[in-house]
């Protein structure tokens, strides 16, 4: 299986949408992935099979030297085969490469091992208001 990386690659708003509601549990939603990436992201890390849409991360950022791994997300059928991990590790080279200094994630507990284990992300104290 060949997988390709691409960063700020083109893609279609539908394969986001399926790939976001398969890796997050609800409907397929239209949201326009497009714009909001181009218009609030430092960059966003497409992983193909083919011309198959199999990965996604988003890396928001502050404009400045704090990036933000937002909707990692990998095709079910493709899970734990190391497709995220690459996916996160090539959004960190090129967060490094625009010159930020740090990479923030946060995730739900059951994704700990990943993020920790398996991306290199260290525990940090951090805060949060539901709104």
């Amino acid at each position: 299986m060949t997988i390709t990386y691409e960063w700020r690659g083109d893609f279609e708003n539908a394969a986001v949408n399926v790939l976001h509601a398969e890796g997050f549990g609800h409907r397929t939603l239209d949201i326009d992935w497009l714009a909001q990436v181009h218009r609030h992201s430092l960059g966003w890390v497409c992983a193909w099979r083919g011309s198959r849409l199999v990965g996604f991360v988003n890396v928001a950022w502050d404009g400045g030297v704090h990036a933000f791994v937002l909707d990692t997300m990998v095709s079910g059928d493709l899970r734990q085969a190391g497709i995220g991990a690459q996916l996160v590790a090539t959004a960190a080279e090129e967060a490094r490469a625009a010159k930020c200094e740090w990479l923030h994630v946060d995730f739900d507990d059951d994704l700990r091992a990943f993020y920790f284990d398996a991306c290199g992300f260290r525990p940090t104290s951090a805060g949060l208001i539901a709104l």
